[in-house]
This record gives structure tokens, C-alpha cells and sequence, in this order.
């Protein structure tokens, strides 16, 4: 796994891989494998057989498509050309050591993008193609002149330019549209698929199908917004310009910075590589959730580990929820008794919201799960089921414990995105800095952040995604006339934790742990109402309200008065050169 290379944000490629990679490489977010290495070209070399049935395993598509080495023809190309139009992505394309796959990408896009810039790709991926440039040469010159570019130009500029196309870049851009239609706005998304992640705690419990939670991002992408298939590298906020992976500059009146966060599995030793089997699991990743219920059916006894990494992470109660779902499931079974469960956490504390923590803790006791806080885990052994923890007691000194398991779901530290930490907006943590209640830059005033990048000090949920877009859209538009920001976020967020199926302590609050409840019902109490709302009308609340500007319940608070006019950035004087 080592040899991954990223040619573009939809492909990947890898010298030859082994089963056991695959469930790395779909916890790393792919969808799709390309073989393109024959079988017993090699010695050891694992058969396409084997690598299809551990792909399909972890849920990934796999193609076989094999290409004799230094032999590519014409007909190879067009095929590879016609899989990956055809393939879900990511892929990750894979030979003996990446370069007949590098070559076969090179010449099925040499018909619209320069050779140089092919060749220049290859080399920063450690490929010299440079014996293909003749041929890259002629399927250039031979290309149609029409061909679409898929890369937007130097020139593009757009009122508004939202980075990323999850849950917080669309609820913003319909929030925008749905107050001023004639805006400009794009959103910068490289993926293909759209998810509502909060599902997959159900899909995890046997509750949810995992095609609930999935839907083509085209359909999510808010009416009237230009998507624009690609990945930022940078920002240039002086230039009002963010910076493509291909190098080109799209430019901004005002830049919305909303691209989600990472989820770094590297950071536990071992644990990549085992995701996917030896029963370690993820409610975290699409494709490991229908692992989890798996082998929540299938424990009858033994020790069952839940993991929770240090803050900041997205949805702080899910290490929770697995941990009820489970148990729940394993009570109604009659096996819970048999079964060891530990719950380890490294924070110090069950939940940061005092109020909740009591009812919390009754289905800890009625579940018989141990608590073990300052725990956190390092380091996990797959074959062996065998998981290392840094714990620190109340005198601050650490110890490394080792722990047997049957059962492992693991949540893994959780950080900016690589392009967001090492960018100009970035505060000492990573995240882009916002002003907490306006969630606009303190240094960029045409800058703006909301969602799980955001440095504002409240619970990255996609209930606080619902509130903030409305605050950001506000401000964005009034920025854009000349005018202050006038919208205010309170922190609200929400965590619907399903401590049984069939109930849902709904905890809502805002900053510094404001209890601020929607219905006027006590807030600390698990209710059917509660799990109705998450199982049966949040996807749709999620996907075709949300998603779709339509704020319910959603209205943001104002200052009261109208703030004298700032100066305005540069870049809000549309059609006015950077800088000029």
C-alpha cells in the first residue's frame, strides 16, 4: 500500500497488491479495483480470482482487465477508457509495479488534456512515460476540437465559490439560491456519491440499509449551482482564488470553506490493514457499517471493544451508539451476559454535556459495559485480536495495556483535511478559523466556514450544519452588498443518541453546554418520538429538506440592529480585477 499514487481525485495507482489490502482500501474511501496485471506473470503474484473475492468482501467493485507489459494497444486503451466511464470512484488501478496502469490512464485521457501535463503527472508519481509521448502526442493532435475540458479555466470567477459538496457545502448553497437565485455559485467537490453519514449507526444495528444513507452527488448538488468535478490544493485568499490539484485558479467574490474532515486511520498502528476482517470494524466508513452488524449477529460471547479517539471528532456520541445498538441487540438475544463489553474512551468523561450524562449511564449499568476513560487506543493486531491502549491516570502518568478482543469497532483520530491544515486559513489546530457566532474568517472578511473544518468551538453534527448554513448564507449575502454580518450562531447542535431501539435520548445544546431543546419535553429523557424522528423522518428531513434550503425550524438569530457598512474586500467588487 506504500506504492499508492493519486493521478487525479477519481484514480489512484498501486503496484501489485495482496487480499489483505482491500479492506484498507476501502476504508480509505475507494469503490473500485482495476486488475490490470495477467495472471502468473509472477511469482507469489496472488491470482485475480483471490483479489476479486477479498475485494468484493470489503465491498468493492473489481475489475479484471489484463494488459501484456510493454505490449498496450490501442484496444486496451479504449477498454480501460470505457471502465473507468463506467466504474464507480474512486479506483485505485493496480499492475506489478503501476506503470502499465499509469500508461494505460496517460493515453485514455491524452485525447483532451496536453501531454506534458500527463507526463508531468506520471513523473510526480515516481512514472517516466516518457517513451509514450509520441503516441500521447498523436492521440492529442488527433483529438476532436470540441472535446469538453474537464478542468474549469483560469478565468472562471463566481460570487460565490462553496469548497466541498457534503452535507454543510450543499445546505449552504441552497440556502444561498434559495435567498438570492441570481447569485454565481460553484461548489468544488471531487466525489461522485453523496452520504448521510449520521444512517450509519443504523446501518451498523441491522436498522438501515446502506443504500438509504447513499445517493448520487449530481442529485444532491442544489439547482442552479455550477459542480465542479474537482479537488482544491490551496487558497490564495490576497488573489481571491482557490487552487486547483491540476494548478488552475477559480475565482471568488466571497469562498465558503466547507470540505468535511479526515479521518486518519494511519495515526493506530495496524489498524488499516485490518479493517474489514479479523473482526475489526468502523461505523465510520460506508462501506464497514454491514460488517458491524455482522458481527454484532454473529458474537455469541467474548470481549467487545469500543473505541473512542480524542476530540475533535464528527458525531461525538456514534462510538456510543455502536456500543447501545449492540448491546441491546445482544440483551434481546439472551448472549449479552456472556459477553465481556468495554467501552474505551479517551476522554474523561461519558459525554460533555453534564445534563445527559445520568440517563447515560443507567444503560451503561443495564448493559453491564465497563467504562474506562483516559484510554486511548495505539495500536491493534488484527490475526492476533489483540488491541494497545495509552492509558493516563488521575496523576497524569501513562501506561501501555494490551487487550484481547473478539469484537473491535474503532473510531479513529479525526483532523483537518492535509490541503486546509498546510493553507493560509488554517489556526494552530488545522481547522479554519471562524468567528464563533458569525463563522466568518477573523482575518479573510469574504471568508466563511461552517461544518466539521470549522474552528468554532461546537459539535461538528449535521444538526449544526442545519443551523449554520442559514447564518453563513445571510452573511455571505450581506457581505456581498458592503454590509456587516448581521446573522448569529448560537453552537447549536445535536446528537440523537439511540441508546435501545425504539428510544433516542435527543441531546441538544449549544455553546458551553446551553441546554437548547426544540420540543418543550424534558431533555434528558429517552422517548419514542425522539427515535421516529431519526429513523423514519431525518433522511428525509436530511436529503430533501436540508439539502434543499428548506429551513425548518431553522431560522437564525440577528443582531438587533442594522451595524454600520464595512469596506468592503477587494474581491467583492465583482468583475474588478484582484488587487486593482
Amino acid at each position: 500500500m506504500d506504492t499508492l499514487k493519486h493521478l487525479s481525485p477519481f484514480i489512484a495507482v498501486a503496484a501489485q497488491l495482496q487480499p489483505a489490502d482491500m479492506g484498507a482500501l476501502a476504508a480509505a474511501g475507494f469503490r473500485s479495483v482495476i486488475n490490470n496485471r495477467p495472471d502468473n506473470e509472477g511469482e507469489g503474484q496472488p491470482s485475480s480470482a483471490d483479489m476479486q473475492a477479498a475485494a468484493q468482501a470489503s465491498g468493492l467493485e473489481y475489475h479484471y482487465l489484463p494488459v501484456i507489459s510493454g505490449q498496450i494497444s490501442d484496444e486496451n486503451v479504449s477498454a480501460f477508457a470505457e471502465l473507468l466511464n463506467q466504474v464507480r470512484g474512486p479506483v485505485l488501478a493496480f499492475c506489478r509495479t503501476g506503470t502499465r496502469s499509469t500508461s494505460l490512464w496517460a493515453l485514455s485521457e491524452a485525447h483532451h488534456l496536453d501531454p506534458l501535463a500527463l507526463l508531468e503527472t506520471a513523473r510526480s508519481c515516481g512514472y517516466d512515460l516518457s517513451g509514450l509521448a509520441p503516441r500521447l502526442e498523436q492521440r492529442w493532435q488527433h483529438a476532436p476540437q470540441t472535446a469538453p475540458q474537464r478542468a474549469p479555466t483560469p478565468t472562471q470567477r463566481y460570487d460565490v465559490l462553496v469548497v466541498g459538496g457534503g452535507a454543510a457545502g450543499c445546505a449552504v448553497t441552497a440556502s444561498l439560491l434559495r435567498r438570492s437565485p441570481q447569485l454565481r455559485v460553484a461548489v468544488v467537490e471531487p466525489r461522485e456519491q453523496h452520504y448521510y453519514q449520521p444512517g450509519w449507526t443504523l446501518v451498523g444495528a441491522g436498522i438501515f440499509d446502506r443504500n438509504r444513507t447513499e445517493r448520487p452527488m449530481s442529485r444532491c448538488i442544489p439547482h442552479g449551482a455550477q459542480w465542479i468535478r474537482a479537488a482544491v490544493a490551496g487558497f490564495e485568499p490576497e488573489q481571491q482564488s482557490a487552487v486547483l490539484e491540476d494548478g488552475n485558479r477559480i475565482g471568488y467574490r466571497a469562498l465558503v470553506v466547507c470540505p468535511g474532515l479526515k479521518l486518519n486511520w494511519d495515526a493506530i498502528e495496524g489498524l488499516k490493514s485490518t479493517l474489514g476482517k479479523h473482526g475489526v470494524t468502523s461505523n465510520y466508513q460506508f462501506e464497514l457499517a454491514p460488517y458491524t452488524w455482522q458481527l454484532v449477529q454473529n458474537l455469541r460471547q467474548g470481549r467487545a471493544l469500543f473505541t473512542q479517539p480524542p476530540m475533535p471528532i464528527k458525531c461525538a456520541g456514534a462510538p456510543q451508539k455502536a456500543l447501545y445498538l449492540s448491546c441491546d441487540w445482544w440483551q434481546k438475544e439472551g448472549v449479552l451476559p456472556a459477553i465481556d463489553v468495554e467501552f474505551c474512551s479517551a476522554g474523561a468523561v461519558l459525554f460533555g454535556v453534564p445534563t445527559f450524562v445520568p440517563p447515560l449511564m443507567k444503560y451503561v449499568e443495564r448493559y453491564n459495559a465497563k467504562l474506562n476513560f483516559n484510554t486511548t487506543l495505539t495500536a491493534v493486531d488484527g490475526p492476533a485480536h489483540k488491541a494497545w491502549f495509552k492509558q493516563v491516570d488521575a496523576a497524569g502518568n501513562a501506561q501501555v495495556i494490551e487487550k484481547d478482543f473478539d469484537f473491535l469497532h474503532a473510531v479513529p483520530p479525526q483532523c483537518a483535511p492535509d490541503f486546509i491544515r498546510n493553507s493560509p486559513l488554517a489556526n494552530a489546530d488545522g481547522w479554519v478559523e471562524a468567528d464563533p457566532e458569525t463563522l466568518r474568517h477573523p482575518r479573510f472578511g469574504n471568508i466563511f466556514s461552517l461544518g466539521d473544518v470549522c474552528a468554532a468551538p461546537n459539535a461538528k453534527t449535521a444538526a449544526a450544519v442545519r443551523k449554520q448554513a442559514p447564518v453563513v448564507a445571510e452573511n455571505v449575502i450581506s457581505i456581498l452588498t458592503g454590509k456587516g454580518p448581521r446573522a448569529l450562531y448560537d453552537g447549536y447542535g445535536s446528537c440523537p443518541l439511540t441508546v435501545e431501539r425504539g428510544k433516542v435520548l435527543l441531546a441538544e445544546f449549544g455553546y458551553g453546554g446551553k441546554l437548547l431543546p426544540t420540543f418543550p419535553l424534558g431533555p434528558a429523557i429517552p422517548r419514542r418520538l425522539a427515535w421516529d424522528l431519526k429513523v423514519k423522518m431525518m433522511p428525509s428531513i436530511y436529503f430533501d429538506m436540508m439539502l434543499r434550503g428548506r429551513e425548518w425550524l431553522a431560522e437564525p438569530k440577528r443582531l438587533p440592529h442594522e451595524p454600520a457598512a464595512v469596506e468592503a474586500p477587494a474581491a467583492c467588487d465583482f468583475g474588478k480585477e484582484p488587487g486593482k
